[in-house]
């Protein structure tokens, strides 16, 4: 959900340039699958039992309509998936799902607690890269990039 808007503009220019359809996917990684549809969207609850009364999750539809203004203004047509689970995973069904030609992810910027992450539990960009039978882009976070999508 808080990509910064230069992962967005580059996924939708390769999109552009590529003639392909941009699908721009969010995951919950507190909930967990419980239902795959054909188009890669699932049906999830959380996996904390406490969690209030629970509905599918739906891509935010604020964020939904800032993508799709900027997706707009390449010229792309842009579709959307709420998923679940461990991020990598989820992202990695979801290409070979759709038979995605890539996957288009933002680096961490750095600091104290994205080393501790990436120490902790490893970056989703090395699981993708190591994992996936299709090209892994890693989008750059310029140290000036301020707005966030």
């Amino acid at each position: 959900r808080k990509q910064p808007l230069t992962v967005l503009r580059e996924a939708a220019r390769f999109a552009r340039l590529f003639k392909a359809v941009l699908v721009c996917a969010n995951v919950d990684a507190g909930s967990y699958v419980v239902a795959e549809h054909p188009d890669g969207s699932v049906e999830s609850r959380p996996i904390d039992p406490d969690q209030p009364s629970w509905n599918t999750a739906v891509f935010d539809s604020g964020l939904a309509r800032r993508i799709r203004d900027l997706a707009d203004k390449e010229a792309v047509h842009v579709e959307f998936r709420e998923l679940a689970g461990d991020v990598a995973h989820a992202l990695g069904r979801l290409a070979a799902v759709l038979d995605a030609e890539t996957i288009i992810i933002g680096s961490r910027r750095g600091g104290l607690r994205s080393s501790m992450h990436e120490f902790l539990g490893g970056s989703v960009a090395a699981h993708l890269a190591h994992s996936q039978p299709r090209p892994v882009v890693v989008v750059p976070m310029p140290a000036s990039e301020g707005g966030r999508i």
